[in-house]
């Protein structure tokens, strides 16, 4: 599945109220919530220079408050938003050191160490996400997802049933088990989720994804009428080119087969890949 990172965004927490924190009754003469009230408009105005003026003067104003971590945490999305994602992820380190129970943190920093290539680092904060969150959804996307790539088909399943049980009918739960049933063999099952993503995204990789489906179980006519309603709208896709390829190769049309099949190569399909097709 591509693009699983587009999925969730990175989330801001709210300025004024965060659970696990001491509650601290707001002062509207406070300097403090003053620069924390015009940090937050700055993130919403997306003026990120100011927004990390701002908290930064928040913080200055009283470095022992225990809020400081709500900061740290929106100080962190701010320098993500900004491409600074290296520092993003200390700033965010910073805020679980003061608040390790931030389950929102734990799952935002794994998605920069995974947008990083730090997998490794990524898994474990979502695993820690989850064990201080068992509804933290956005950490059993993520880890489920990286789960049913690497093999841990059963982490997955655990990870997405969670999903399927909180939010049934929304994207990421579609997307999850889409993934899980085609993944692991179980492609009948996973078409209803691939067509029920289409009425909302109608994505190259999810034509691509349900033509595979519909191939898989040989029921070549749906196959045929997804590819080209997926080719109409993005005509250089190359993984709907190697399903044509695969659909004319078993409708015995061999020329058209190969013919699809190095358009697929030419548009960067992976050509081993590619040229199994006809191995068989």
């Amino acid at each position: 599945m591509k693009n699983f990172l587009k999925i969730f965004p990175l989330l801001f927490l709210p300025m004024f109220a965060l659970e696990g924190l001491s509650q601290v009754p707001i002062d509207e003469e406070d300097p403090y919530f003053l620069l924390m009230g015009e940090a937050d408009q700055a993130i919403k105005d997306e003026d990120y220079a100011t927004a990390i003026l701002r908290l930064k003067e928040a913080m200055q104003v009283d470095p022992t408050r225990p809020s400081n971590s709500l900061l740290l945490s929106n100080l962190g999305m701010v320098y993500s938003r900004m491409g600074q994602d290296s520092l993003a992820i200390v700033t965010l380190s910073r805020a679980l050191e003061l608040a390790p129970g931030m389950s929102v943190v734990l799952a935002n920093r794994g998605r920069l160490h995974l947008k990083q290539g730090h997998n490794v680092d990524a898994y474990r904060d979502f695993s820690a996400a989850i064990d201080r969150d068992s509804l933290c959804l956005d950490a059993r996307y993520y880890r489920g997802i990286m789960s049913l790539y690497s093999g841990k088909a059963d982490i997955a399943e655990a990870d997405f049933a969670v999903l399927a049980s909180t939010d049934p009918e929304g994207y990421n739960t579609l997307a999850a088990l889409g993934a899980l049933y085609s993944l692991t063999r179980r492609d009948r099952e996973a078409i209803p989720y691939y067509k029920k993503l289409l009425e909302t995204d109608p994505a190259a990789e999810y034509y691509a994804a349900l033509a595979g489906c519909y191939l898989a179980i040989g029921e070549l006519s749906p196959a045929s009428e997804t590819i080209a309603t997926g080719l109409k709208l993005y005509p250089s896709d190359p993984e709907l080119y190697y399903y044509r390829a695969m659909l004319n190769r078993d409708l015995y049309l061999l020329d058209q087969a190969k013919s699809d099949a190095a358009q697929a190569i030419r548009l960067g399909a992976r050509p081993d890949r590619v040229k199994a097709l006809f191995d068989r």
